[in-house]
């Protein structure tokens, strides 16, 4: 019951960080030392990565409508559009998914530390303040999803290779690289919430494929209900999102980042002294 009760909590984690600029990456570690799932290793790594496909469904599902080329409802002009974003999304996704088979051993080797993934809470936390600073008074010149070029997503895309770094946050990084770029917060955060999609599932693809799945009826539930979990908070994450930066900037998100590195970084110190 104690195990089943932490992977509620873990997933609560996952939905509400997932798609807030603000590293579910972060959260999971810290979460996971203070509550530590009794599981097998090779499970833990597969539980962290695969219950994302939960909160990729959150977005399938309320993003339906405006994802779906074939949808009746649609005119032929509407469902072309809609071809051309999944293209968008599709080069996009391309450097991030380049580098991630190439890097992603190294990367669990030598990165997935809690002092790399507060370093880079703070940093980007920093950058956040910085770029909405420049942005004060800002018009953005693409206001709307449909208006990203091919040349954009692909900028963007660049962008979300940095996030394979843990701590960085690939939400925080494709809206940051947007932002940037010259889209509007609104559609910096849905482009983001959609090139989540492939990313996650191929992810958590790759993991189950290295990993299989040779576990047990109990951790399988678990991982099912961690699923679950993640999908029904990470609805109730991107509504809250974007209500939030129809009227505010993504500040109070870098300001927050910080506050978590700084704890993530006290809290491991002191183990690590006291160890």
């Amino acid at each position: 019951m104690i195990e089943f009760l932490k992977v509620i909590v873990l997933g609560i984690v996952e939905g509400f960080t997932e798609w807030l600029p603000i590293s579910s990456t972060g959260h999971m570690i810290l979460v996971d030392e203070l509550i530590h799932l009794n599981v097998s290793e090779d499970f833990k790594t597969v539980f962290l990565v695969v219950i994302q496909l939960g909160a990729i469904l959150a977005v399938v599902v309320l993003y339906f409508r405006r994802l779906n080329p074939f949808d009746p409802g649609k005119t032929e002009n509407q469902k072309w559009a809609t071809i051309r974003l999944w293209m968008k999304i599709v080069i996009a996704c391309v450097p991030a998914a380049v580098f991630g088979l190439l890097l992603d051993d190294w990367m669990d080797a030598h990165l997935y530390n809690a002092w790399v993934v507060a370093t880079m809470l703070i940093v980007y936390g920093i950058l956040f303040i910085m770029i909405e600073n420049r942005n004060v008074g800002r018009d953005f010149a693409i206001q709307r999803v449909t208006q990203i070029s091919y040349q954009t997503a692909l900028f963007i895309g660049l962008f979300q290779v940095l996030s394979l770094v843990p701590g960085t946050s690939r939400s925080g990084a494709t809206i940051l690289g947007a932002m940037i770029l010259g889209c509007s917060r609104s559609a910096a955060a849905e482009f983001s919430f959609f090139l989540g999609i492939p990313v996650m599932f191929g992810a958590s693809l790759l993991k189950l494929v290295k990993y299989g799945f040779a576990f047990s009826a109990v951790e399988l539930f678990y991982l099912i209900a961690g699923m679950a979990i993640a999908f029904g908070v990470s609805v109730v994450s991107i509504r809250f999102l974007m209500g939030f930066i129809r009227k505010n900037d993504f500040k109070p998100f870098g300001y927050y980042r910080i506050v978590l590195g700084v704890i993530v970084l006290a809290f491991f110190t002191v183990r690590t002294l006291m160890g």
